[in-house]
Order: C-alpha cells, then structure tokens, then sequence
C-alpha cells in the first residue's frame, strides 16, 4: 500500500548525505579513487533533503532529486553513465543527455543503467554484451540514454541485474530481458528446457505471475523479484547464498536441500517465480548483486551475501534469511538502496521537528517475524527527526565468475 506522507510527518529539511566504502571508480562521489572505512558527508551537488531515490550498480551511482532530476558518477567505460562518453566520473554530475526529460526511477547493473521515465517510458544505456539494454541487435554498447521500443504499455517499475533487466507495467504484467540468468539455470537443470524470459535479449513475459499484479520488480546478479498490489512477494534465480530468502540457516542447508531435489530448479534455484511468505508485508525491497534489503513496519531487514558485510551485522557471514539490522533498529527506514555489494538506507533520526515538507515513500504494515522487543523499541520513537542517508559502498570485485 502506497501512501504520502502529510504535513505533520513530512521529511525534516536537515538533511545528510553519506558515502564510504570501495571507491575505484570514484564511485561514492567524493572526487577521489581511494576507498574511504567511515562515512563521508558529501555537501556540493544538491540539496540532501531534495533526494528521492539513491541506488548504485557494479560501479556507479545514481541519485534522482525533486522534479526528476539525475545525477551520476562512477565506473563508466560503457557509458552507464549516460553522458556521451566513457570517461569515469568522480563526482555527481547532473545527466545532460535526457534533455530535461524527468526521471521517476534509475535501477543500475553491473555495467549498464535503466531509466524509468515520469511518463511511463523505459531507457537504457551502456553495456549491451548480453541484451540487457533490451534493445534490437546492434552497438554492444550505447553511451546515452535510448528507449526499449517494445515496451510499449506504461512502465511503473524497474530492475536491473548483473546481465539482465525487469519492468513492470500498469497493469501488473513483468517482462524480463538479457541472458543473465540463462547460463546458470543450464548448469543447474540440464535437459530442461529454460523459460523463454531467461533468454531473451529484449523484453519477455515473465511467466508464473499471471494471476498476480506486480507493482514493484528488483533484482540481484542472477535473481530476481516481484512484489504484487496484495502484498506477496516472489523470487526466482540463484539461491546459494541465501538471497531467495528461503528457511535455509547456513549454506550446509542449501547444499543438503540440492541434493534432495530431482531438478535444483525445484529447489533452491527456481527458473520461474514462487511466492514468499516470510516477506509478506514488505514496504521496500532492493536486491544487491546476491544479498538484500527490506522494510518491514520500519524495521531494516538484511539477508544473503556478506562476504564484504554488507548486510550490515558486523560480520561477514552470509545471511540466509532475513534479519534486523541492528543498528539501525532505533532509526525507522523509509527507502532502502543495494550496489552490487554495498547498501544504501534513507532512515528518519529522532530529536529534531519536521518541517512542512511531504516526501513520498511506502508503507504497508508489518507481519513479519522478528525481534519482539527491538520493535516495541522502535515503535516508541517519533517519525519526527532529521534524515540520514547512508551508503556502505560496494566491493569492486567482480562476482561474474560465481554467475
């Protein structure tokens, strides 16, 4: 359920903008190369309390700002960027290439970008090596924004994977293209014949989800994930590092649930979409390379690869299946963002009155099950405060070969 917030609990205008982690390519916007171990407030590009949507891909960044507005840095040597060029771009520069075309929604991939227009149009551009781009066959890479002409009903949601990109239209149905997921659903089902959404190089419907409307899709390096106007989630792809967010508690699980399977796509890799009830509820999902985030009643929920801690839990084991995030248990979420292997979170922090400002986020109230007396905690703090944004910046190691 999709609301917007009123006057009284409006977005605070103090506001910060954060970013540390691995930084290669200038990816955290600081106009360096040099990875940075704690948060640095970045202050010269736009206003903080103006940004609506945060997210970052295999090496890049986005941030979309109030009236559709994007900004850009990072890795660029496809033109993911958008900018007419392949030079790498250290800190957040605004995207002259949409010509002041407003951008509702950016969803970054390993090496490509999808741009989701405020009239419903689909664009694309850098890599198109494995048709992620969704484009017809030609250039194997395009340096600014191009549409994805078969799309042609409205589009009201976004993703994009390691080689492989979803959308979502009006009317619920989910189309999927590149050939991300195709390799390792051969490797796993040999002698099965893979549905055609896994290896289309433009759009595909994605079957399994015909008597379901989907209004928001997502997706990791080699899975992905819908979430229906009732509230369901499904997930479809790889699974072994929890990232379907099955009740597999360590990996020994996922091995031993494989072996049982007649064909691991019944299993823990499913080709085609299956429900979630454990997410049932979720107001905000984003899928990493193979980990995630979720909002759940304004708890942070983190689960499946850690290896660069990620999930948040101050470790680096892997998650397999959702779980608070502890330090964030006192600051409510209200938008949650994941790079191939970093984590971006838009919390409310308590203290400070709000001002007369609306911000638009989602909201769907909790079932999930989880820390009972870390949420009373929470639901004791006031939506009232100032907004913290909060990127931990992905790993520049590449995860193709694990694909």
């Amino acid at each position: 359920m999709e609301r917007e917030l009123g006057a009284s609990e409006a977005a605070p205008a103090a506001a910060a903008l954060f970013a540390w982690g691995a930084n290669s390519y200038g990816q955290l916007g600081l106009g360096h190369k040099q990875d940075v171990l704690l948060p640095q407030q970045l202050t010269d590009f736009c206003k903080p309390e103006c940004v609506r949507k945060i997210t970052g891909g295999g090496g890049h960044s986005t941030i979309v700002i109030d009236g559709g507005g994007l900004f850009v840095c990072g890795l660029n040597k496809d033109g993911q960027l958008g900018l007419g060029h392949t030079e790498d771009v250290l800190c957040f520069t605004f995207c002259k290439s949409l010509g002041g075309c407003p951008i509702q929604q950016v969803a970054c991939g390993w090496d490509f970008t999808i741009m989701l227009t405020e009239s419903g149009q689909v664009l694309s551009c850098g890599s198109n090596a494995f048709g992620q781009l969704g484009v017809p066959p030609g250039p194997r890479r395009c340096l600014v924004p191009q549409a994805i002409e078969l799309l042609r009903e409205k589009v009201v949601c976004v993703a994009a994977g390691l080689r492989h990109a979803l959308a979502a239209t009006v009317s619920g149905t989910v189309f999927q293209w590149g050939t991300g997921l195709a390799s390792s659903g051969r490797q796993l089902c040999p002698g099965h014949t893979l549905p055609l959404f896994l290896t289309a190089e433009e759009p595909s419907r994605v079957t399994g989800l015909e008597n379901s409307k989907a209004i928001c899709v997502l997706a990791g390096s080699a899975h992905s994930a819908a979430l229906t106007e009732t509230g369901k989630v499904f997930t479809w792809g790889r699974a072994d590092y929890g990232q379907l967010g099955r009740n597999l508690d360590t990996q020994e699980d996922w091995k031993l649930e494989k072996q049982d399977s007649f064909c691991p796509c019944s299993g823990p890799e499913n080709c085609t979409p299956s429900s979630l009830p454990c997410l049932m509820g979720a107001a905000e999902i984003s899928c990493g390379s193979e980990h995630n985030l979720a909002v759940i009643g304004g708890t942070c929920y983190s689960w499946g690869w850690n290896e660069h801690g990620m999930c948040g839990d101050g470790t680096e084991a892997n998650v397999w299946a959702p779980k608070p995030v502890q330090d964030l248990l006192l600051v409510p979420g209200l938008l949650v963002g994941c790079g191939a292997g970093h984590s971006l979170a838009l919390c409310q922090l308590p203290g400070q009155p709000a001002p007369d400002k609306d911000l638009n986020v989602t909201y769907h109230p909790s079932n999930a099950i989880g820390d009972t007396e870390s949420q009373e905690a929470l639901d004791k703090e006031k939506l009232e405060g100032e907004i913290a944004i909060s990127t931990q910046s992905q790993t520049d190691k590449s995860r193709n070969e694990k694909l």
